[in-house]
């Protein structure tokens, strides 16, 4: 925990308190990714993933990498930066002892990976929307500026209230007829 928090240069957490408490352990995890999430480096994110996935309170670990994830999915230049990047933590997730957990960071990576794609150009077939979660259609229905991928969610997305964003921002982005 001193290392990792020495490495962020975070130093008025109390090293102790942080160890004794789950809490202030949690808390400074938010802290350390947030700052790892702004450096230009990815050189540390490994380890930092590492050592965080070792605490013995999973749902706060991965509540934290999770974090470091979709903060360094909007900061790549495309999915085959990230691809790589996520490779590189796959082990270190692959050593947590919760399947539910391992599953979740994995499928949150491959909605990442599913919308950094369509922010590159890829248009999606309805099998391959079928195949990202519902909190990520929900993303791309309130994100997306594609009339052709906001068309699909309002014909395709799994829920009422994304298939109705989508189709509402599909009709104000046409272009009005006089």
């Amino acid at each position: 925990m001193a290392e990792l928090l020495a490495g962020a240069d975070i130093l008025d957490v109390d090293v102790e308190d942080a160890v004794a408490d789950e809490h202030v352990r949690s808390s400074a995890y938010r802290r350390v990714v947030s700052v790892a999430a702004s450096s230009r480096s990815r050189d540390r994110d490994r380890a930092i993933v590492a050592t965080i996935l070792r605490d013995p309170n999973e749902m706060g670990s991965k509540t934290a990498v999770v974090t470091l994830v979709d903060r360094i999915a909007m900061k790549v230049s495309g999915p085959g930066e990230f691809r790589q990047w996520s490779a590189e933590l796959l082990p270190e997730i692959d050593q947590l002892k919760t399947d539910g957990y391992r599953e979740f960071i994995r499928r949150r990576i491959h909605d990442w990976l599913f919308y950094l794609s369509i922010e590159e150009g890829h248009v999606p077939a309805p099998a391959e929307l079928a195949q990202v979660t519902d909190w990520m259609q929900r993303v791309l229905a309130q994100e997306s500026t594609s009339p052709t991928v906001l068309a699909l969610l309002a014909e395709s997305g799994n829920r009422k209230k994304t298939r109705n964003i989508a189709k509402n921002r599909a009709a104000s982005r046409k272009p009005r007829t006089k």
